[in-house]
């Protein structure tokens, strides 16, 4: 049983209904036995059992769970650096899409490229975020927009859960924005998601939730409703991208159906902060995506102060937010969103497993949780989100296992 001691400050992240409460422990060690852990607590109390087992010294730093990207949408075709361009000088987000930019444009390169391509493009971009401490990421399919290239995503995400250490959590968005070749018949595409590919992945287990864009120039309330009862129908939980561009009552919707999380809500109203805190859905804020777009951050003092749980995450895309530095958003959330460090850690572990269904196993380091942690180069949680660097990760721990150093 491995013991990390000389811990310097250590967060356990409870899973609690507060948002501020990450369970600092000082002069803290953990114990765990295969990928779980046995003992946490402070280091003059570790029971003699262990004082003979393996050690690694922690050196006095910063110990925090294994992050948790809860939504990213990591297999893609192509960049989009002529859009970053465009937003620069004044074109925005609907307008660049309207003139064939956005999220066509990555389903065209998307639709070119080999699963084997898309296999390597994203197991580069997981192993650098597995050296910035995230040990857990939620990955979207939505460049595919037919049966195909839809299922070959999330074919390159089941390979990829088999072949790299980070653990992926599947969530099939075949409703991201109606396909070019169904904008004069979008209830055929509708058709297809409900009839074919909806049955199709939640038979074969591709993916665990579905997950609907419902905003300006992507899907309607009354479009969402259909899809996301028809993926409810199924055994898929449900996912929302909401408020993001405009109020559409999305969030509302997400509520009424009992998502497990609601996601950017930018532009979400008192009425939707009432249907999420009622059902008790998961707010996913995605403070790359305003930092890139030149929009609102989402006010996540209100959801907090309503009782949501608000996660943080990277929405990693090649358009409106191309980074996976989950740290960094972490930072902007504080900058941003009205949120202290601890509310942004707590968002980015035992909040963010919430927002992926894996509460009571990730995103806390409590005994009977998994063994994942990160060791950062800082002597609190403040300092750390503080002082941006390129990377303050250390060492990162999966599943018990040392998992690499950062460079």
């Amino acid at each position: 049983m491995p013991v990390l001691h000389s811990i310097g400050q250590l967060a356990t992240c409870p899973p609690t209904a507060d948002q501020a409460d990450i369970g600092l422990i000082a002069d803290a060690a953990v114990v765990w036995q295969g990928e779980q852990i046995v003992w946490a607590g402070p280091g003059d109390q570790l029971p003699g059992a262990y004082a003979g087992e393996p050690h690694f010294d922690a050196e006095g730093q910063l110990v925090v769970p294994g992050l948790i990207d809860c939504h990213t949408h990591l297999c893609f075709g192509g960049w989009r650096g002529d859009e970053f361009e465009m937003r620069i000088q004044g074109k925005s987000y609907l307008e660049i899409a309207q003139a064939g930019g956005g999220i066509s444009n990555t389903v065209k390169a998307t639709r070119e490229s080999s699963a084997k391509a898309l296999f390597n493009k994203a197991r580069t971009a997981l192993d650098a975020m597995l050296a910035l401490g995230v040990t857990t990421v939620e990955a979207k399919s939505g460049y595919g927009l037919d049966t195909e290239n839809e299922l070959k995503q999330l074919t390159v995400y089941a390979d990829l859960d088999h072949a790299h250490p980070i653990d992926l959590v599947r969530t099939f968005l075949g409703a991201h924005i109606i396909p070019p070749e169904y904008t004069e018949d979008r209830q055929a595409y509708i058709d297809l998601l409900c009839r074919e590919l909806i049955p199709q992945i939640a038979d074969r287990r591709l993916a665990e939730f579905c997950d609907c864009y419902i905003d300006a120039g992507a899907y309607t309330i009354d479009e969402g409703r259909r899809i996301l009862q028809c993926a409810r129908n199924h055994g898929l939980a449900l996912k929302v991208h909401a408020e993001q561009i405009s109020h559409t009552g999305a969030a509302d919707l997400a509520g009424e159906l009992g998502a497990v999380s609601a996601e950017h809500l930018e532009r979400i109203s008192e009425t939707g902060i009432e249907a999420l805190a009622e059902a008790g859905t998961v707010a996913v804020s995605l403070p790359l995506a305003s930092l890139y777009l030149r929009e609102p951050y989402l006010d996540a003092r209100r959801l907090i102060d309503a009782g949501i749980p608000v996660a943080v995450a990277t929405d990693f895309n090649p358009g409106s937010a191309p980074s996976y530095h989950l740290p960094f958003a972490m930072t902007l959330a504080c900058l941003n969103q009205q949120m202290t460090p601890a509310e942004v850690l707590k968002g980015a572990t035992s909040y963010a497993a919430k927002a992926v269904s894996r509460q009571a196993a990730i995103g806390s380091l409590l005994p009977g949780y998994r063994a994942d942690m990160a060791l950062i180069r800082a002597p609190s949680v403040n300092h750390w989100l503080y002082h941006a660097q390129a990377n303050a990760v250390t060492r990162v721990f999966k599943d018990g296992t040392p998992a690499g150093d950062s460079l």
